[in-house]
């Protein structure tokens, strides 16, 4: 018997028109597939009834995998795939695997050799590189910013020595309630001569994606509280 196929079915950032950011696949296999593993379940219902599929839910497993999973728990997909199963694999927004939790089910599938088949959906790391003009040649995503204030200053400095060492634009981001504090520490921290991308709300109505050097952040007043956010900097 041949295994299943792993789906990663990309989510959108937001609210916002799905049929813009999603091919027919993305959306057909969300109304065929009959397991899904999900970061979170009311979330991914919501998203799933935003696509306008009305499918029944009772007709549909929902398996959860976040942030406090363990390898030795994603068993029940496994064992599916390895049955003949298509499953499909959901982060809570963007791309499953790309600063989220289910990479550990990519990385278990591979070890049985199943099929893994990435979707195309919306990434705000690669949109907002692509629209920061920074050098989209040599970067370096860092994921999450400590939440600590100095080891978020200390990660800051890091950050801004590489630019200087390697030419690499840095991306990060944070969580959107402490947005703020971070862009505010970044004001304080690095290089004024460097360039700092903000893009928020991408894909969104609202989306703004924006460079400018840090001395000039320094004169403008921009609300990212609460706002989905990536941060690139680089020279």
């Amino acid at each position: 018997m041949s295994t299943g196929t792993l789906f990663l079915i990309p989510v959108s950032l937001g609210e916002t028109d799905n049929d813009r950011l999603f091919p027919a696949l993305n959306l057909r296999l969300l109304e065929e597939l009959k397991y899904l593993v999900v970061e979170n379940e009311k979330t991914a219902r919501r998203f799933i009834r935003s696509t306008g599929n009305k499918r029944d839910f009772d007709e549909l497993e929902l398996i959860l995998l976040d942030k406090r999973t363990k390898r030795d728990e994603i068993s029940r997909p496994i064992e599916l795939l390895l049955q003949g199963e298509d499953v499909g694999i959901m982060s809570e927004a963007g791309c499953p695997g790309v600063a989220d939790p289910g990479q550990i089910l990519m990385s278990e599938a591979h070890l049985y050799n199943i099929k893994v088949q990435p979707l195309i959906g919306p990434s705000s790391i690669l949109l907002g590189l692509m629209a920061s003009g920074l050098n989209g040649q040599g970067f370096t995503f860092h994921g999450y910013i400590p939440i600590d204030k100095k080891e978020r200053i200390n990660k800051l400095r890091d950050l801004d020595s590489a630019v200087n060492r390697t030419g690499f634009t840095q991306i990060f981001m944070e969580t959107p309630y402490r947005n703020q504090y971070l862009f505010d520490d970044i004001l304080k921290t690095c290089n004024g001569n460097h360039k700092l991308c903000v893009g928020v709300d991408i894909t969104l109505g609202t989306e703004l994606i924006k460079t400018l050097a840090i001395a000039e952040w320094k004169t403008q007043t921009i609300d990212l509280h609460k706002r989905p956010c990536m941060f690139l900097l680089g020279s």
